[in-house]
Protein backbone atom coordinates (compact mmCIF):
# COMPACT_ATOMS: atom_id res chain seq x y z
CA UNK A 1 0.00 0.00 0.00
CA UNK A 2 1.15 3.14 -0.99
CA UNK A 3 1.83 6.20 1.48
CA UNK A 4 -0.88 8.17 -0.44
CA UNK A 5 -2.94 5.47 -0.32
CA UNK A 6 -2.50 5.11 3.17
CA UNK A 7 -3.60 9.17 3.38
CA UNK A 8 -6.27 8.78 1.33
CA UNK A 9 -8.03 5.99 3.46
CA UNK A 10 -7.33 7.95 6.84
CA UNK A 11 -8.71 11.00 5.32
CA UNK A 12 -12.01 8.88 4.07
CA UNK A 13 -12.20 7.33 7.82
CA UNK A 14 -12.25 11.10 9.50
CA UNK A 15 -14.85 12.22 7.02
CA UNK A 16 -16.99 8.42 8.13
CA UNK A 17 -16.75 9.70 11.67
CA UNK A 18 -17.58 13.42 11.00
CA UNK A 19 -20.76 12.20 9.28
CA UNK A 20 -21.83 10.22 11.96
CA UNK A 21 -21.38 12.47 13.89
CA UNK A 22 -23.42 15.20 12.73
CA UNK A 23 -26.57 12.87 12.26
CA UNK A 24 -26.12 11.40 15.63
CA UNK A 25 -26.33 12.69 19.05
CA UNK A 26 -26.54 11.79 22.64
CA UNK A 27 -27.12 14.39 25.50
CA UNK A 28 -26.70 14.14 29.13
CA UNK A 29 -28.93 16.39 30.67
CA UNK A 30 -30.83 16.72 34.51
CA UNK A 31 -31.73 19.06 37.45
CA UNK A 32 -30.87 19.07 40.91
CA UNK A 33 -33.60 20.62 43.39
CA UNK A 34 -33.37 20.62 47.28
CA UNK A 35 -34.92 22.91 50.17
CA UNK A 36 -34.77 22.95 53.50
CA UNK A 37 -37.80 22.98 54.98
CA UNK A 38 -39.68 23.94 58.15
CA UNK A 39 -43.25 21.59 57.48
CA UNK A 40 -46.07 21.52 59.78
CA UNK A 41 -48.47 18.96 59.02
CA UNK A 42 -51.47 18.60 61.68
CA UNK A 43 -50.03 19.51 65.14
CA UNK A 44 -46.62 18.35 64.13
CA UNK A 45 -43.95 20.20 62.93
CA UNK A 46 -40.43 19.42 61.47
CA UNK A 47 -37.33 20.92 59.98
CA UNK A 48 -35.89 18.98 57.27
CA UNK A 49 -34.06 18.70 54.09
CA UNK A 50 -36.52 17.63 50.80
CA UNK A 51 -35.80 16.49 47.42
CA UNK A 52 -37.80 18.61 44.80
CA UNK A 53 -37.92 15.79 42.05
CA UNK A 54 -34.73 15.26 41.19
CA UNK A 55 -33.45 13.80 37.79
CA UNK A 56 -31.05 12.71 35.36
CA UNK A 57 -31.27 11.21 31.73
CA UNK A 58 -29.65 10.75 28.09
CA UNK A 59 -31.29 11.55 25.53
CA UNK A 60 -30.41 10.88 21.76
CA UNK A 61 -31.23 11.47 18.21
CA UNK A 62 -30.76 9.90 14.99
CA UNK A 63 -31.35 11.30 11.51
CA UNK A 64 -31.81 8.68 9.09
CA UNK A 65 -32.54 10.56 6.57
CA UNK A 66 -35.31 11.85 4.36
CA UNK A 67 -36.41 13.98 7.25
CA UNK A 68 -36.95 10.66 9.32
CA UNK A 69 -35.44 10.79 12.60
CA UNK A 70 -35.34 8.04 16.16
CA UNK A 71 -34.99 8.95 19.62
CA UNK A 72 -35.11 7.72 22.67
CA UNK A 73 -34.99 9.31 26.61
CA UNK A 74 -34.00 7.13 29.58
CA UNK A 75 -34.26 9.32 32.67
CA UNK A 76 -33.66 8.52 36.06
CA UNK A 77 -35.11 10.01 39.64
CA UNK A 78 -32.76 10.39 43.23
CA UNK A 79 -33.42 11.88 46.21
CA UNK A 80 -31.13 14.91 46.24
CA UNK A 81 -31.01 14.61 50.23
CA UNK A 82 -29.55 11.35 50.77
CA UNK A 83 -28.49 10.41 47.50
CA UNK A 84 -30.48 7.37 47.28
CA UNK A 85 -32.55 5.94 43.67
CA UNK A 86 -35.92 7.32 43.20
CA UNK A 87 -38.85 6.51 40.74
CA UNK A 88 -41.80 8.09 39.20
CA UNK A 89 -44.91 6.48 40.42
CA UNK A 90 -42.79 3.46 42.60
CA UNK A 91 -39.62 4.67 44.09
CA UNK A 92 -36.85 2.23 44.41
CA UNK A 93 -33.57 2.35 46.53
CA UNK A 94 -31.15 1.83 43.46
CA UNK A 95 -31.24 3.35 39.78
CA UNK A 96 -34.10 2.99 37.49
CA UNK A 97 -35.56 4.85 34.34
CA UNK A 98 -38.94 4.86 36.04
CA UNK A 99 -39.85 8.58 35.12
CA UNK A 100 -38.96 8.19 31.32
CA UNK A 101 -37.92 5.41 29.35
CA UNK A 102 -39.25 5.93 25.61
CA UNK A 103 -38.04 5.40 21.69
CA UNK A 104 -39.51 7.38 19.10
CA UNK A 105 -39.78 8.00 15.70
CA UNK A 106 -40.86 11.14 14.15
CA UNK A 107 -40.95 12.76 11.11
CA UNK A 108 -43.47 14.88 8.46
CA UNK A 109 -45.97 12.15 10.12
CA UNK A 110 -45.38 13.82 13.43
CA UNK A 111 -43.77 11.43 16.30
CA UNK A 112 -44.49 7.67 17.17
CA UNK A 113 -43.83 7.04 20.46
CA UNK A 114 -43.42 3.82 22.34
CA UNK A 115 -42.59 3.26 26.56
CA UNK A 116 -42.95 4.93 29.64
CA UNK A 117 -43.48 8.64 30.00
CA UNK A 118 -45.85 11.13 31.51
CA UNK A 119 -49.33 11.66 30.22
CA UNK A 120 -49.47 14.95 28.04
CA UNK A 121 -52.95 15.86 29.38
CA UNK A 122 -50.42 16.89 32.73
CA UNK A 123 -48.01 19.06 31.10
CA UNK A 124 -50.58 20.47 29.19
CA UNK A 125 -52.21 21.97 32.26
CA UNK A 126 -51.32 21.51 35.44
CA UNK A 127 -47.89 21.36 34.64
CA UNK A 128 -47.89 24.45 32.62
CA UNK A 129 -49.50 27.11 35.42
CA UNK A 130 -47.18 25.76 38.10
CA UNK A 131 -44.06 28.26 37.33
CA UNK A 132 -42.11 28.77 40.61
CA UNK A 133 -40.67 25.72 41.35
CA UNK A 134 -42.17 23.23 38.80
CA UNK A 135 -44.91 21.65 40.18
CA UNK A 136 -42.40 19.73 42.16
CA UNK A 137 -41.92 19.29 46.28
CA UNK A 138 -44.06 20.46 48.80
CA UNK A 139 -45.31 23.42 46.90
CA UNK A 140 -46.74 21.41 44.16
CA UNK A 141 -50.23 21.22 42.95
CA UNK A 142 -52.40 19.36 45.89
CA UNK A 143 -55.44 18.84 43.66
CA UNK A 144 -54.80 18.01 40.15
CA UNK A 145 -56.50 14.68 39.66
CA UNK A 146 -54.60 11.49 38.13
CA UNK A 147 -57.50 9.44 37.49
CA UNK A 148 -54.89 6.12 35.91
CA UNK A 149 -55.34 2.40 37.25
CA UNK A 150 -55.81 3.41 40.80
CA UNK A 151 -58.93 4.51 42.71
CA UNK A 152 -59.41 6.88 45.55
CA UNK A 153 -59.30 10.49 45.75
CA UNK A 154 -56.58 12.77 43.78
CA UNK A 155 -55.06 9.89 41.86
CA UNK A 156 -51.91 7.76 42.86
CA UNK A 157 -51.80 5.93 39.28
CA UNK A 158 -49.19 4.35 36.84
CA UNK A 159 -50.23 6.85 34.25
CA UNK A 160 -46.34 6.33 32.66
CA UNK A 161 -46.06 2.58 31.54
CA UNK A 162 -46.62 0.66 28.35
CA UNK A 163 -47.21 3.64 26.83
CA UNK A 164 -48.24 4.18 22.95
CA UNK A 165 -48.45 7.38 22.01
CA UNK A 166 -48.24 10.18 18.94
CA UNK A 167 -48.36 13.42 18.50
CA UNK A 168 -49.16 15.38 15.31
CA UNK A 169 -46.87 17.90 13.63
CA UNK A 170 -47.85 21.68 14.19
CA UNK A 171 -50.59 22.97 12.47
CA UNK A 172 -50.73 27.05 12.75
CA UNK A 173 -49.25 26.46 16.55
CA UNK A 174 -51.47 24.12 17.69
CA UNK A 175 -50.10 20.13 18.18
CA UNK A 176 -52.56 17.09 19.34
CA UNK A 177 -50.97 14.56 21.78
CA UNK A 178 -52.91 10.77 22.09
CA UNK A 179 -51.76 7.61 23.95
CA UNK A 180 -53.21 4.56 25.35
CA UNK A 181 -51.17 2.97 28.52
CA UNK A 182 -51.69 -0.85 28.46
CA UNK A 183 -53.10 -2.69 31.46
CA UNK A 184 -51.63 -6.30 30.11
CA UNK A 185 -54.45 -7.16 32.96
CA UNK A 186 -51.18 -6.90 35.73
CA UNK A 187 -52.72 -7.94 39.25
CA UNK A 188 -51.44 -4.98 41.23
CA UNK A 189 -53.77 -2.67 39.15
CA UNK A 190 -56.93 -2.28 40.91
CA UNK A 191 -58.70 -2.36 37.45
CA UNK A 192 -56.26 -4.52 35.67
CA UNK A 193 -58.59 -5.16 32.89
CA UNK A 194 -58.91 -1.18 31.91
CA UNK A 195 -56.65 0.41 29.75
CA UNK A 196 -55.52 4.03 29.91
CA UNK A 197 -56.07 6.93 27.70
CA UNK A 198 -54.83 10.29 27.24
CA UNK A 199 -55.50 13.38 25.03
CA UNK A 200 -53.63 17.01 25.22
CA UNK A 201 -53.87 19.64 22.92
CA UNK A 202 -51.39 22.73 22.95
CA UNK A 203 -51.47 26.26 21.35
CA UNK A 204 -48.54 28.03 21.90
CA UNK A 205 -48.03 31.38 19.76
CA UNK A 206 -46.41 34.71 20.95
CA UNK A 207 -47.84 35.63 24.08
CA UNK A 208 -50.72 33.29 24.14
CA UNK A 209 -50.41 29.96 25.85
CA UNK A 210 -53.97 27.19 25.75
CA UNK A 211 -54.06 23.83 26.02
CA UNK A 212 -56.66 21.31 27.11
CA UNK A 213 -56.27 17.77 28.62
CA UNK A 214 -58.62 14.55 29.03
CA UNK A 215 -57.43 10.93 30.46
CA UNK A 216 -59.31 8.18 31.51
CA UNK A 217 -59.07 4.33 32.87
CA UNK A 218 -62.38 2.62 33.63
CA UNK A 219 -64.75 4.52 35.43
CA UNK A 220 -61.90 7.11 36.32
CA UNK A 221 -61.36 10.40 33.91
CA UNK A 222 -60.44 14.08 34.26
CA UNK A 223 -60.81 16.78 31.82
CA UNK A 224 -58.66 20.43 32.09
CA UNK A 225 -57.99 23.62 30.09
CA UNK A 226 -55.05 25.85 30.58
CA UNK A 227 -54.83 29.09 29.80
CA UNK A 228 -51.65 31.64 30.02
CA UNK A 229 -50.70 34.81 29.23
CA UNK A 230 -47.55 37.24 28.96
CA UNK A 231 -47.65 40.75 28.93
CA UNK A 232 -44.48 42.78 29.84
CA UNK A 233 -43.07 42.02 32.79
CA UNK A 234 -46.22 40.03 33.99
CA UNK A 235 -47.05 36.83 33.07
CA UNK A 236 -50.91 35.32 34.30
CA UNK A 237 -52.09 31.28 34.28
CA UNK A 238 -54.67 29.08 35.43
CA UNK A 239 -56.24 25.89 34.64
CA UNK A 240 -59.80 24.07 35.21
CA UNK A 241 -60.37 20.68 36.07
CA UNK A 242 -62.87 18.61 36.12
CA UNK A 243 -62.83 15.08 37.41
CA UNK A 244 -64.62 11.66 38.55
CA UNK A 245 -63.62 8.69 40.43
CA UNK A 246 -66.27 6.21 40.12
CA UNK A 247 -63.99 3.03 41.49
CA UNK A 248 -63.63 1.99 44.58
CA UNK A 249 -62.38 -0.65 46.40
CA UNK A 250 -64.76 -3.16 48.53
CA UNK A 251 -66.05 -1.43 51.63
CA UNK A 252 -65.05 1.92 50.11
CA UNK A 253 -67.68 4.79 48.15
CA UNK A 254 -66.52 6.15 44.99
CA UNK A 255 -65.56 9.69 45.67
CA UNK A 256 -67.78 10.87 42.59
CA UNK A 257 -67.40 14.17 40.82
CA UNK A 258 -65.48 16.92 42.02
CA UNK A 259 -64.58 20.63 40.34
CA UNK A 260 -60.93 22.28 41.10
CA UNK A 261 -59.02 25.18 39.99
CA UNK A 262 -55.88 27.18 40.31
CA UNK A 263 -54.59 31.04 39.21
CA UNK A 264 -50.99 31.61 39.29
CA UNK A 265 -49.26 34.56 38.61
CA UNK A 266 -45.02 36.08 38.15
CA UNK A 267 -43.72 39.43 38.17
CA UNK A 268 -40.37 39.07 36.63
CA UNK A 269 -37.75 42.43 37.27
CA UNK A 270 -34.41 41.71 36.45
CA UNK A 271 -33.09 38.41 38.17
CA UNK A 272 -35.84 38.13 40.36
CA UNK A 273 -39.47 36.43 39.86
CA UNK A 274 -42.14 37.09 42.25
CA UNK A 275 -45.00 34.42 42.17
CA UNK A 276 -47.84 33.94 43.91
CA UNK A 277 -50.81 31.22 43.05
CA UNK A 278 -53.70 29.62 44.74
CA UNK A 279 -55.72 26.68 43.93
CA UNK A 280 -59.34 25.36 45.32
CA UNK A 281 -60.83 21.77 45.31
CA UNK A 282 -64.41 21.57 45.71
CA UNK A 283 -66.03 18.42 47.52
CA UNK A 284 -66.12 15.58 46.38
CA UNK A 285 -69.60 14.40 45.74
CA UNK A 286 -69.53 11.63 47.59
CA UNK A 287 -67.54 13.00 50.29
CA UNK A 288 -68.88 15.41 52.68
CA UNK A 289 -66.82 18.38 54.04
CA UNK A 290 -64.06 17.59 51.41
CA UNK A 291 -62.89 20.53 49.84
CA UNK A 292 -59.39 22.38 50.40
CA UNK A 293 -57.63 25.53 49.69
CA UNK A 294 -54.05 25.94 48.78
CA UNK A 295 -51.86 29.28 48.13
CA UNK A 296 -48.31 29.77 47.71
CA UNK A 297 -46.17 32.86 47.65
CA UNK A 298 -42.74 32.34 46.00
CA UNK A 299 -38.84 34.43 44.92
CA UNK A 300 -36.98 33.23 42.67
CA UNK A 301 -33.50 34.53 41.94
CA UNK A 302 -31.83 33.61 38.66
CA UNK A 303 -28.22 33.50 39.63
CA UNK A 304 -27.52 32.14 35.98
CA UNK A 305 -29.97 30.53 33.04
CA UNK A 306 -29.27 26.78 34.55
CA UNK A 307 -29.19 27.93 38.14
CA UNK A 308 -31.27 29.86 40.70
CA UNK A 309 -32.15 30.05 44.63
CA UNK A 310 -35.51 30.68 46.09
CA UNK A 311 -37.89 30.70 48.59
CA UNK A 312 -41.66 29.93 49.29
CA UNK A 313 -44.72 29.54 51.62
CA UNK A 314 -47.23 27.40 50.87
CA UNK A 315 -50.63 26.44 52.79
CA UNK A 316 -53.07 23.95 52.34
CA UNK A 317 -56.43 24.79 54.28
CA UNK A 318 -58.53 20.82 54.14
CA UNK A 319 -62.28 20.60 55.61
CA UNK A 320 -62.47 18.47 58.11
CA UNK A 321 -63.20 15.45 55.65
CA UNK A 322 -60.07 16.54 53.51
CA UNK A 323 -56.86 14.89 53.89
CA UNK A 324 -54.52 16.97 50.82
CA UNK A 325 -50.95 16.89 51.52
CA UNK A 326 -51.42 15.21 55.12
CA UNK A 327 -53.16 11.92 54.51
CA UNK A 328 -55.02 12.95 57.91
CA UNK A 329 -58.99 14.26 57.67
CA UNK A 330 -58.88 17.78 58.78
CA UNK A 331 -55.42 19.03 59.38
CA UNK A 332 -53.69 21.67 57.66
CA UNK A 333 -50.60 21.36 56.07
CA UNK A 334 -47.98 24.44 55.92
CA UNK A 335 -44.06 24.30 54.83
CA UNK A 336 -41.71 27.88 54.83
CA UNK A 337 -38.54 26.56 52.22
CA UNK A 338 -35.40 28.15 50.84
CA UNK A 339 -33.70 26.11 48.09
CA UNK A 340 -31.54 25.99 45.46
CA UNK A 341 -32.20 24.37 41.79
CA UNK A 342 -29.41 23.58 39.23
CA UNK A 343 -30.05 22.22 35.61
CA UNK A 344 -27.41 20.64 34.06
Amino acid sequence: MTKMTRIALAALAVMGATTAMAQSSVTLYGRINTTVERQKAGDQTVTGMQNNASRWGIRGTEDLGGGLKAGFTLESGFNSDTGTGSGWTHPTTGMSFARQSEVNLSGGFGMLRLGNFVPESYYATADYVSMHNHDTGSSSDAFYDDPVWFGGVNGGGLSTRNKIGYRTPSMGGVTVDAAVSLAEKDPALFQKNKNGYDLAANYNTGPVHLGAGYSKVGDNWQAAFRGLYTFGQFTVGGYYQRSHVGFALPGQVAAGNRNNFRLSAMYALGASEFHANVGRANKWSNIADSAATQYTLGYNYNLSKRTKVYGYYTKVNNSKGAAYMTGTAGADFSSFALGVRHNF
